[in-house]
């Protein structure tokens, strides 16, 4: 008789076990523990950019996905989701699968050739400096006592090879015409599946809401780099989590203290148009960080189902296989921003003195913020 509680994955051949339980079984049985893998990758012309999640939802029995491609203000997206157990050593669903080629320094996604949009492709992402972990991202409900965030990840500015199709047409992407940014997060996570009916329901941002996120790579002229990084998150003005470093190439994180920004967003669509990071360094210090959108790029990450997407969700059950995906041909109309979301990962140029490079900004800002010329009459998620 097998034991109770027990199962066995090949993950326990390996010698990496770190509490008395199988690979089977997690910390915790909440149905929010997600452990998920995202890259942004683009041309650094700004002529397009590849998006791309993978989700694993251990308590859900769900492992989802979805990768697409932003070219000016055109966006194509594939989605995925399957039974997890169903297939449990695969790193994969539906058209789209990762390998580590070594770990902590190159990967790879391959999406294969699918029936809902012309793409497919075959990427190399290779670390320019080491992954950095960011501050744990511990929150409580707002209201209530159920802890909501409870997830660590890292992240990696890279370069990129391989090939993109696109339309029938192939794209060569070589590493010193292409970057980007790969990170990897576990623990507890906002916003997965849909809350139980049974239980007290949180309200889901309706109020005054900042959300910045943004890896930030600069080479100064002698060819040394380094990278700032930075994650807000603020409910009504108050700051509810904030992690900031100066990463370096030998590994060593500097911590920085806190934030002011003086950013514009279109008031329309509310997109990023620029401005300037100020950062907190210690001891009377301040970095400045002047940013700008390298163009109209930047993959709107709603039909990435975050913060949901035509009634899905992350994590979501849709049965043992699910495809579906679309295109728009105008992300950046008004109408069709309220549908993929404001969160988008715009791809920026950055300077710091004579230092400069490329970032990914992603925002979101809900309510009425005067300094920003944002109403709240145009507010959306």
């Amino acid at each position: 008789m097998r034991q109770a509680m027990q199962k066995l994955l090949n993950a326990d051949e390996l010698l990496s076990h770190q509490t008395p339980e199988t690979f089977a079984t997690i910390s915790q049985a909440d149905t929010s523990w997600t452990e998920k893998l995202w890259a942004s990758l683009f041309a650094r012309d700004g002529s397009i950019q590849v998006d791309i999640g993978l989700g694993k939802y251990h308590n859900r029995n769900v492992i989802d996905m979805f990768a697409g491609v932003s070219r000016g203000k055109e966006q194509l997206t594939v989605r995925a989701s399957r039974q997890l157990d169903l297939d449990t050593e695969r790193v994969g669903v539906g058209p789209l699968d990762y390998e580590i080629i070594e770990p902590l320094r190159k990967v790879r996604w391959v999406l294969q050739e699918n029936d809902v949009v012309p793409l497919r492709f075959d990427l190399t992402i290779t670390g320019v400096l080491p992954p950095f972990l960011e501050q744990k991202d511990a929150q409580r409900e707002p209201h209530g006592f159920r802890v909501q965030s409870d997830l660590l990840r890292y992240h990696q500015a890279s370069t990129i090879s391989g090939e993109i199709w696109l339309d029938g047409e192939r794209i060569e992407v070589r590493d010193e015409e292409w970057f980007g940014f790969r990170d990897h997060s576990w623990g507890v996570r906002m916003d997965v599946g849909e809350v139980a009916p049974d239980v007290y329901k949180p309200q889901r941002l309706d109020g005054d809401f900042i959300l910045t996120w943004s890896p930030m790579w600069l080479q100064r002229p002698d060819g040394t780099s380094y990278e700032i990084h930075h994650y807000l998150q603020s409910v009504d003005g108050e700051v509810t989590y904030f992690s900031g470093f100066e990463n370096l190439p030998d590994g060593t994180q500097r911590p920085l203290l806190g934030m002011r920004d003086e950013l514009k967003y279109d008031p329309v669509n509310r997109r990023l148009l620029g401005g300037k990071l100020t950062f907190d360094a210690g001891w009377g210090e301040t970095r400045t960080i002047e940013i700008e959108p390298v163009s109209d790029t930047g993959f709107h990450l709603g039909t990435g189902l975050y913060f949901g997407f035509k009634g899905h969700r992350h994590g979501q059950w849709h049965g043992p296989s699910h495809l579906d995906g679309e295109r728009y041909s105008d992300v950046a109309e008004p109408n069709t921003a309220r549908e993929v979301h404001q969160l988008r990962d715009c791809v920026i140029r950055v300077r710091e003195g004579d230092a400069v490079g490329y970032g990914i900004f992603e925002s979101m800002v809900i309510g009425d913020h005067p300094r920003y010329g944002l109403s709240k009459e145009s507010s959306f998620l």
